[in-house]
C-alpha cells in the first residue's frame, strides 16, 4: 500500500490537490490585500511584493519542503513528529524542537479557518447589492459555516473528501484563468521574477522589511504539505505542486497588473484585489468557489490537527484522549476533545478579530516558529544520514536567514493580535512539556526487579489451593523494556497487597516504535502454562487496541498448542470451558510522602490535573472495562528524608 501511494497517478494528483494545498492554495484571498494595507499603490510596492512572493514560494515551499524535506519520510509518513521520530534515537534532546513545532502548528490550525472563511464571505461586498453588508452579519455567517464544519467531523470526511479534489482543481484553474485574464493590464509585473525588486522593496521602501510579515502568508501551508505526505505520496505532491505554483503565481501577477492600473491611490478598506479582478457576472460563483476552497483548507487543518495529536499521544507527548474512527479509511480519525477545543478557539478568533484584515495582522507568527523547528530537526536528520557537514551548515545558514527574517518581520504582529496564537501555542507547549517531564520524574520512582528471583514463589502461589483463586488468567500491563525484569509494584500486587492466585500470569508490554504503521508481537514462555510475557511492537500511528490484539495472540498460541487456556476447575476442565481473563491496571496517585523541589512539584500537580481530564489507563490501552481491575498505588518520587520524630518514654 505504501509503495502504491508513491506512484504518480491522475487519481493521486487530484487527491493531493484536495488534501495538501488547502491552506497554501487559499492564500491569494488575503496576501496581496495584506501587502498593500494602507499604503499607496506604487510600482515598487506591487512588483517588489510579487517578487517577494515568487522567491518565497521558490526558496521556502519548493526547495525546502517539496524538494528537500519530503525526503525525510518515515516509512511514507511526514510531519514534525514523524521527523522527530526519525532522529530521537540519536538525540533525546530533539524532543524540544518537536514539542515547540507541534504546538505552533496546532495554534496555526486555530486561526486558519477563521481567516480563510471570513475573507471569502467578505467578498460579497464586491457586489453592489451587498455593498453595505454589516460586519456582524458576516461574523454570523462565518460562525455558522465554522460550527457546521466542526459538527460534521464526527461523521468522518470519507464521502465529502471525494469532492475535495475536483473542487480544488476548479479553484486552482479559476486562480490561473483570472490572473491570466488581467496580465495584459500591465506586462511590467513580469519584472517581478528578478530578485532585484524584492531586495529593493525590503531595503529602500519605508518600513519595507516589515512587509515580509504579509508576504509570509503565501507560504503558511508549506508545513501542512509535509504533514500530509502519508496521504498522497511524495511523487504526487511534487508533480501537483508544479500546477499549483503556476496557478498561484498567475493569480498574484494578475492582481498585481490590475493594481498597477490604480497607481497613486489607496485600496479601499472593504475592497480585496482578489475579488475585484473578477468579472461582475462571475462574482457570485467566484465567492461560492472561494468559500468551498476555504472550507476545504479548514478541513485539511482540522484533520491534520487530529493526526498530530494522535502522534503526540503515541510518543507520550500528550495526555491520552478518546479517538474515534468514523470510517474504514486509513488515517481517518476524530478526537472529540480536540474538535471541541479547536471549535472554541476558532469561534473566539472570529469574535475577537471579526475582520479578515485584523486576522491577517495576527496570522503567521506561530507557523514561522514551527518552520524554524523543522529546519533544526531536518538539519539533524541530514547529520544522522552522514551528509557532509558543510552542506548542512549551508542549509542552516540559508534557511535560518530566511526564517528568522520572517520571524522578526512577524514580531510586529505580536501587539496587533499575534499574541493570541503565541499564547495558544504556549499553552499547548506547556501541556506537552508537563506530560513529558512528569514521565521523566515518574521513571525515577519505577523500581524494576529480576523476574527470575520471584518465579519460584509465584509458581508456589499458583498451586497453593488454600488461597482462593483470583482469576484463571491474570494479565498485567508492564512498562519493563527488559524481558528479564518486572516492576516491583507488580510483584507486590501479586504477592503482598492481597495474594492473587491465578493459573497463568501474563505480562504484557507495549513498545511504541519509530515506524508509523508497524504492528507485530513476540511471545516469551517463561514457565510453560504458568508465566508468559507478550511484547507488542506498535508504530506511533497504530491504535493501541490491546484487548483485541491480546485475544488474537492467545488464539494464535492455542492453535499452535503453546498454551492451554481451559479452566483448571475440574467440572469446567472436563467440559473444555475457557477460563476467565482479568487485566490489572496500576493507577498512580501523588503520595503526601514526597519532598519534591518546587518546579517538580508544580509539574506533578499539573500532570495529575491533566490526568483527571484525560483518558484512563485502561481506555488508553483499549481494554474492556468489564475485565479490568484498577489498583491505586502511591507515587513516591522523592521520599521525605528530613522528618524527625522523638519517642517519649513514660
Amino acid at each position: 500500500m505504501r509503495k502504491d501511494i508513491n506512484r504518480v497517478s491522475l487519481a493521486g494528483l487530484v487527491v493531493a490537490l484536495g488534501i495538501i494545498y488547502g491552506d497554501i492554495g487559499t492564500s491569494p484571498l488575503y496576501v496581496f490585500k495584506a501587502i498593500i494595507g494602507t499604503n499607496y499603490i506604487s510600482d515598487l510596492l506591487v512588483i517588489g511584493g510579487i517578487s517577494c512572493i515568487f522567491w518565497t514560494l521558490t526558496l521556502q515551499t519548493t526547495i525546502k519542503y517539496v524538494i528537500l524535506t519530503l525526503r525525510a519520510d518515515n516509512k511514507g509518513e511526514g510531519g514534525i513528529f514523524s521527523l522527530y521520530a526519525l532522529v530521537r534515537r540519536h538525540a533525546k534532546w530533539a524532543v524540544i524542537f518537536g514539542m515547540i513545532g507541534g504546538a505552533a502548528l496546532l495554534a496555526d490550525g486555530i486561526i486558519t479557518p477563521p481567516i480563510t472563511v471570513t475573507t471569502a464571505i467578505e467578498g460579497l461586498r464586491t457586489l453592489e447589492v451587498f455593498k453595505d453588508l454589516s460586519q456582524w452579519t458576516i461574523v454570523k455567517i462565518v460562525l455558522t459555516i465554522i460550527t457546521l464544519l466542526f459538527v460534521v467531523q464526527q461523521f468522518g470526511t470519507n464521502s465529502i473528501g471525494k469532492l475535495f479534489g475536483p473542487i480544488m482543481v476548479i479553484w486552482f484553474s479559476m486562480l490561473g484563468i483570472l490572473g491570466l485574464s488581467h496580465l495584459a493590464d500591465d506586462f511590467s509585473v513580469l519584472k517581478a521574477f528578478s530578485p532585484h525588486y524584492a531586495i529593493q522593496l525590503l531595503t529602500t521602501y519605508p518600513r519595507g522589511f516589515l512587509i515580509l510579515g504579509a508576504v509570509f502568508l503565501c507560504t503558511t501551508g508549506a508545513e501542512a504539505l509535509y504533514s500530509d505526505l502519508g496521504h498522497c505520496g511524495k511523487g504526487n505532491i511534487r508533480v501537483s505542486w508544479i500546477f499549483v505554483k503556476t496557478c498561484l503565481l498567475l493569480n498574484y501577477l494578475g492582481q498585481g497588473a490590475w493594481l498597477l492600473t490604480h497607481k497613486g491611490t489607496m485600496l479601499p478598506k472593504d475592497q480585496n484585489p482578489f475579488f475585484t479582478i473578477m468579472p461582475e457576472w462571475f462574482i457570485i460563483p467566484g465567492i461560492l468557489i472561494a468559500t468551498m476552497a476555504s472550507i476545504i483548507a479548514s478541513q485539511a487543518l482540522i484533520s491534520g490537527s487530529f493526526t498530530l495529536i494522535s502522534e503526540a499521544m503515541r510518543l507520550n507527548l500528550w495526555p491520552k484522549l478518546k479517538i474515534n474512527y468514523p470510517t474504514e479509511m486509513r488515517g481517518q480519525l476524530y478526537i472529540p476533545g480536540i474538535n471541541t477545543m479547536m471549535w472554541i478557539g476558532c469561534v473566539a478568533i472570529v469574535l475577537i478579530f471579526q475582520e479578515s484584515g485584523a486576522m491577517e495582522a495576527a496570522y503567521g507568527l506561530s507557523i514561522t516558529i514551527c518552520m524554524l523547528m523543522t529546519s533544526c530537526l531536518f538539519a539533524f536528520y541530514l547529520y544522522t544520514r552522514r551528509v557532509r557537514v558543510s552542506l548542512i551548515l549551508l542549509y542552516l545558514i540559508i534557511y535560518f536567514t530566511i526564517e528568522f527574517s520572517f520571524l522578526f518581520a512577524n514580531l510586529v504582529k505580536f501587539m496587533h493580535g499575534g499574541y493570541v496564537t503565541v499564547i495558544v501555542a504556549g499553552v499547548l507547549f506547556l501541556i506537552m512539556l508537563v506530560w513529558f517531564k512528569s514521565r521523566k520524574i515518574k521513571n525515577r520512582y519505577v523500581e524494576f526487579v529480576r523476574l527470575e528471583d520471584h518465579l519460584a514463589v509465584i509458581q508456589e502461589l499458583s498451586n497453593d489451593t488454600t488461597i482462593p483463586k483470583y482469576a484463571t488468567h491474570l494479565v498485567y500491563m508492564s512498562s519493563a523494556d527488559n524481558p528479564k525484569e518486572i516492576e516491583h509494584k507488580i510483584i507486590y500486587s501479586i504477592l503482598n497487597k492481597k495474594p492473587k492466585r491465578a493459573d497463568i500470569y501474563w505480562f504484557v508490554h507495549v513498545d511504541v516504535v519509530d515506524e508509523p504503521y508497524l504492528s507485530e508481537y513476540s511471545v516469551q514462555t517463561i514457565i510453560p502454562n504458568e508465566v508468559i510475557r507478550v511484547e507488542f511492537r506498535l508504530g506511533f500511528k497504530v491504535e493501541q487496541r490491546i484487548n483485541l490484539m491480546f485475544r488474537m495472540v492467545v488464539e494464535d498460541m492455542v492453535r499452535n498448542k503453546e498454551v492451554n487456556i481451559t479452566s483448571r476447575y475440574e467440572s469446567l476442565s472436563k467440559n473444555n470451558v475457557v477460563g476467565d481473563f482479568q487485566f490489572i491496571v496500576m493507577e498512580k496517585f501523588l503520595s503526601h510522602d514526597n519532598d519534591l523541589p518546587l518546579y517538580e512539584r508544580m509539574i506533578m500537580r499539573m500532570y495529575f490535573w491533566l490526568k483527571r481530564v484525560s483518558l484512563s489507563e485502561e481506555r488508553g490501552f483499549g481494554l474492556d472495562s468489564s475485565y479490568v481491575t484498577i489498583e491505586k498505588y502511591p507515587l513516591v518520587v522523592a521520599p521525605v528524608t528530613n522528618l524527625q520524630l522523638k519517642r517519649i518514654i513514660h
